[in-house]
């Protein structure tokens, strides 16, 4: 079943599905395509004429995607079912201690991924020891032209490093992104060219970026290698601390202004212990998300991606957790679509 995910993924990816090939995959499936119906509004942009900023507003004709169905929906993954009904297409829970995978569902299966990107371009800005308090600005070149997603930071806006990276992993802030892939030496080329570099040397085989937003498709990653990127993440303090703050104030262009997270789960209230996390969404990819988090005193790691409507993987998560605290006698055990068997996670 993964062999054959796998080389429709692959030719998924390689050349943009037509609605008939998607509406042939879906149909094969036995699930109703209905053609996404389209709607102009009109998007504020700013452009810089001769040196000074003007603000224009362009037509835009935006595909309204309910029922397009996601990469992993294409590849017969929906069609693999588990014993908790996750919404997902795609999860994996390992003990972070020992690598144990205590659940797990099309774990091998590279899919794109969304801004779980982020993390990885945290992880790069880090471990480069680039100056935290260096002043960024954002530029033209981090305006989205690929989904025309909105940002809360203008063309000229002002911020430091340590703010770009915040607002990156707490908010999943494109543009902040954009900007600390395009301040590393040899510009954003280098800057992906070394998250690739990073990949491999953790063993994420599966594992492909072309941007620092995730905005594109092309990045993708099977949840083994997230896993794994969680785990190397985890081992440094400030990505645990931005990727898990509530809400935060930082400075842009010399004003506080407030950013909030994008993960209701690390909320003070929410019932959970979670050490660093990351969600993601792009229609190709659906709702993503990964996590280090304490479960009954155990530090596991969850990793849940191409879940449908806004809330399952949340809902996920939460039925994830559950399932662990109910599982306490005999933790440890082993659970999937095909097998129940314990077994190692060998890699990480």
């Amino acid at each position: 079943m993964n062999k054959l995910a796998i080389s429709v993924l692959v030719s998924m990816l390689c050349a943009s599905a037509s609605i008939g090939s998607a509406q042939a995959a879906v149909k094969k499936a036995g699930t109703r395509y209905v053609a996404p119906a389209a709607k102009t509004q009109m998007v504020k942009r700013t452009v810089s004429v001769r040196g000074r900023n003007k603000v224009v507003y362009q037509r835009m004709t935006k595909v309204a995607d309910f029922n397009r169905p996601t990469m992993g929906d294409l590849a017969g993954l929906n069609l693999v079912r588990d014993p908790l009904d996750l919404k997902s297409n795609v999860a994996l829970v390992l003990d972070q201690a020992n690598s144990e995978v205590l659940f797990e569902k099309n774990a091998g299966v590279a899919l794109p991924i969304a801004s779980i990107t982020k993390m990885m371009t945290g992880l790069v800005v880090v471990e480069a020891n680039q100056d935290l308090d260096e002043m960024l600005t954002v530029t033209e070149e981090d305006v989205d032209r690929e989904k025309f997603s909105s940002s809360r930071l203008k063309v000229g806006d002002h911020l430091t490093r340590r703010n770009m990276l915040h607002i990156a992993l707490m908010s999943s802030e494109n543009r902040a992104a954009s900007a600390l892939g395009r301040n590393y030496p040899g510009g954003l080329p280098a800057f992906v060219q070394a998250m690739n570099d990073k990949a491999q040397s953790l063993g994420m085989n599966d594992t492909h970026y072309v941007d620092s937003s995730g905005l594109s498709k092309m990045n993708v990653a099977s949840a083994r290698d997230l896993a794994k990127l969680v785990q190397a993440a985890y081992e440094h303090p400030i990505l645990r601390e931005f990727s898990t703050d509530p809400k935060a104030v930082v400075e842009n262009s010399g004003r506080p202004v407030t950013f909030g997270t994008t993960n209701r789960l690390v909320a003070p209230n929410s019932g959970w212990e979670i050490g660093l996390q990351k969600t993601g969404f792009i229609n190709e990819a659906g709702r993503c998300m990964i996590m280090q988090a304490m479960v009954e005193g155990r530090a596991v790691i969850m990793v849940l991606l191409d879940a449908k409507g806004t809330a399952a993987r949340v809902a996920d998560a939460t039925r994830m957790k559950k399932w662990l605290a109910a599982l306490k006698p005999t933790f440890g055990e082993n659970v999937s679509g095909a097998s129940t068997s314990a077994q190692s996670y060998s890699g990480m």
